[in-house]
């Protein structure tokens, strides 16, 4: 897979990340999020689900990333059953390059790699202060859940949010 995509501000890759992109990945999350994993977390979950863990490039800069992870649980999104559904752990944009429509290409290219290992639905949590993306989740079809109080270490609240596929 190998995604080109024009954004508002000029071209932008989305394609899946590598081994060697880890260190990249993991700066923007430290520069973008409060959460932040253990460096092995990244590599396990790549090694695990690497069509669902994405990055975006400028100009071979890695500026944003998805990190996705398929699971079998309890449905999200219909009353009663089982699903096979994808989980968005993590995803972030540099914030020089938000509004673009990156985080928009990430989602939606994540959500196709979902579909292809036949995943029926696609969940995430999000902070419930986090309008900017909560408004660009609701925009790709997710609907809010519930809500998890004190989810986040800092003691924040989250709205699990889901769609099927």
């Amino acid at each position: 897979m190998q995604e080109s995509t024009t954004s508002k501000a000029g071209d932008f890759s989305v394609r899946q990340c590598r081994p060697d992109d880890i260190p990249s990945v993991i700066n923007v999350n430290a520069v973008t999020l409060p959460e932040h994993y253990s460096d092995y977390f990244y590599y396990e979950i790549l090694k695990d689900f690497p069509s669902t863990f994405l990055l975006a490039e400028d100009q071979a800069k890695v500026v944003g990333y998805v990190m996705c992870r398929i699971e079998y649980g309890l449905s999200m999104t219909r009353k009663f059953g089982l699903a096979k559904k994808g989980h968005v752990i993590s995803i972030a944009v540099l914030e020089e390059y938000r509004n673009r429509g990156i985080g928009t290409a990430l989602i939606k290219q994540a959500l196709e790699e979902i579909r292809k290992v036949s995943g029926k639905e696609c969940y995430l949590e999000v902070r419930t202060t986090n309008r900017g993306a909560i408004e660009l989740y609701e925009r790709l079809g997710f609907k809010t859940g519930s809500t998890l109080h004190g989810y986040y270490k800092d003691g924040e609240s989250a709205f699990t949010m889901a769609m099927p596929l």
